[in-house]
């Protein structure tokens, strides 16, 4: 069972228009409607199941810069000061805090694609210290243990993302906008070939535009409209210990195990790229995109078994609009956790972090990641499907992008000028058609 998720009360009645539109409450979705409603827009948000209480609450919950994909990285840094001016403007707490990330590694290799990195990004003005051998094994006295290296990266941070997407939401319905929790969206509306609303299990909401920030849900949603988009998800397992003094670093990577300080003072712990491949309908429909990305990662991915198919989050299945979907029936994704992957990551941490001795094991969960075939999140406008916004894929790294996403595809939605530049991430870039339509398969 994952640690508990902050609860927000919403309205069970969705309006019968508005501007926008916007289909998922995870870190994304609550976000891009937080910025649509300071514009001005009337936007209602529908969530299936509770805000925040898939991926969006089951991730380390890092706000980084730290090697990120070049096209992520001017995201990443515009979200760093966002989450700050979030707090400041809303007067939610989402836990954010610029706690600094420690990375320490005896890899060379690892070593030399760290200090690649630091290198590039000194021309996009991010701040990050290169660790030699004594200021590494010096900064990561706690585990008793000499370092070859490391990296320090001061200005990056944590949020809690037990806090994070409800916070959103809560500022979002103080700014006028609705909130509408086990409330399916069905599927999209059209008239002359564009967005005229949006189904929902409570009743048809007028729009022209919709934002589907679905995560591991969007790629079958999008296929109801013969939108192909290529997703594949894999399942996560991440633990917590109970507190302890605050004597480690509040967030710490090595390839063996990493650590994250809550502010309650315990840890998740997590083993980076550790995951089980649950083979489903869709991920073998997608299969031939996702090899180069699967064979690069083979030595940290497992075979799976059958949690993918029980979600029910990747049918190749259409669904009518005037009966319960996949997404009724599976409120909200919770996996069962690898239990051989919780121990072996209690272990490892133990061995690293020996004050993590004294603390017991109190949640362990996991979580479907939702990966697109380049690592890099989808966010645009469909072109087959005018009104239509995606913002999905987004690999594992959305949690700490959340507030750029969000900015971005409110910028997009209402034709301001994009905070990024949008391009990296066009949902075009996945297919060669340019999201036709797809066989009936």
């Amino acid at each position: 069972m994952s640690p508990p998720l902050n609860h927000i009360q919403t309205s069970p009645n969705p309006p019968q228009s508005a501007d926008v539109v916007v289909i998922g409450g995870g870190i994304i979705g609550v976000f891009a409607a937080y910025y649509m409603a300071r514009r001005g827009i009337s936007v209602a948000l529908v969530e299936k199941g509770r805000i925040g209480a898939e991926q969006s609450s089951r991730n380390w919950g890092w706000c980084r810069q730290q090697n990120r994909d070049a096209r992520e990285l001017p995201m990443a840094t515009k979200s760093i000061g966002l989450w700050e001016q979030f707090a400041a403007e809303s007067g939610e707490d989402t836990g954010f805090r610029r706690c600094g990330l420690l990375y320490l590694s005896n890899d060379d290799a690892e070593l030399t694609r760290w200090s690649s990195w630091c290198e590039f990004a000194k021309t996009a003005g991010v701040a990050t210290q290169i660790l030699s051998g004594r200021q590494a094994t010096r900064q990561g006295h706690f585990t008793g243990r000499a370092w070859k290296g490391g990296v320090l990266a001061p200005t990056d941070g944590t949020a809690d993302p037990r806090k994070a997407a409800p916070a959103v939401a809560a500022a979002l319905m103080k700014l006028g906008g609705s909130v509408h929790q086990r409330c399916s969206a069905r599927g999209i509306e059209l008239q002359g070939g564009r967005v005229s609303g949006v189904v929902t299990e409570a009743g048809t909401i007028k729009t022209k535009t919709v934002v589907l920030a679905g995560g591991a849900w969007a790629s079958s949603f999008c296929r109801q409209l013969g939108i192909r988009f290529p997703q594949a998800s894999i399942r996560q397992s991440i633990l917590s210990v109970s507190p302890v003094e605050d004597r480690l670093p509040h967030a710490l990577y090595t390839t063996g195990v990493s650590a994250t300080r809550r502010n309650d003072g315990s840890y998740a712990l997590a083993i980076s790229g550790r995951a089980r491949v649950d083979v489903t309908p869709q991920q073998l429909r997608f299969a031939a995109q996702f090899v180069p990305m699967f064979a690069k990662r083979w030595r940290s991915l497992l075979p799976g078994g059958l949690e993918g198919i029980r979600g029910g989050h990747e049918t190749l299945s259409r669904w009518r609009l005037d009966a319960p979907t996949p997404m009724e029936r599976v409120r909200i994704l919770d996996p069962r956790p690898d239990m051989a992957a919780v121990k072996e990551t209690y272990r490892r941490a133990v061995e690293l972090l020996p004050e993590l001795g004294e603390a017991k094991i109190n949640h362990s969960w996991a979580g479907f990641v939702d990966s697109t075939p380049d690592g890099v999140p989808g966010i645009g406008e469909v072109e087959s499907v005018p009104g239509f916004i995606l913002a999905a894929g987004f690999s594992g790294h959305g949690f700490g992008i959340g507030p750029g996403a969000g900015h971005l595809v409110a910028d997009l939605a209402t034709g301001a000028q994009p905070i990024v530049d949008p391009v990296p991430y066009r949902p075009s870039r996945f297919s060669s058609s340019a999201w036709g339509k797809v066989a009936d398969f």
